[in-house]
């Protein structure tokens, strides 16, 4: 099983929060204007198939990532999607067929659950955890770190995920 979603790390940076001194001035440099989209499929055992580009995420885009990876499949995978219009698109749904036949299979979440997508969570610690302030200086830096995080995960950076519906007992 796969989780599948895209995302945009633009060069602005990304500051959830933060604090500073009443005299003291904070700032990331940056330069402003680009942005890094990514398509990412994700499991739960830190596998990842993703792509980076700096054009938009199109349902043409994601139907070329999917039959991509449609080909490499060795045994049924289902993938979950939310229910994005590009992840619904018609391109999208006339394929289905010709996927399910190599082992392909779409799901789609119920509409508001994103916390259900596990990509969510590789974005979230992605922009939060990996990427350094320094890495927003510049177009090049940005890609780099991008790609270098995407690169490292399931070797020298792993995502624990609590445990597929795990129940107690007792």
């Amino acid at each position: 099983m796969f989780y599948g979603d895209e995302s945009r790390v633009c060069s602005e940076g990304y500051v959830p929060y933060g604090w500073q001194f009443p005299d003291e001035a904070v700032h990331v440099p940056v330069e402003r204007g680009h942005k890094v989209n990514i398509w990412g499929l994700i499991s739960r055992d830190n596998r990842l198939a993703w792509a980076t580009t700096e054009a938009s995420i199109d349902a043409a885009f994601i139907l070329g990532e999917l039959e991509k990876f449609s080909l490499q499949l060795h045994k049924p995978t289902v993938l979950v999607l939310d229910n994005a219009s590009v992840h619904k698109a018609k391109i999208i749904q006339d394929q289905r067929l010709f996927w399910e036949q190599r082992g392909l299979y779409l799901f789609y979440l119920p509409t508001y659950s994103p916390h259900l997508n596990l990509a969510e969570v590789l974005w979230r610690k992605m922009k939060k955890e990996q990427i350094d302030p320094l890495d927003y200086a510049t177009k090049d830096t940005l890609f780099l770190a991008v790609n270098r995080c995407l690169t490292q995960l399931g070797n020298s950076w792993k995502i624990n995920f609590s445990a597929f519906n795990a129940f107690s007992t007792n």
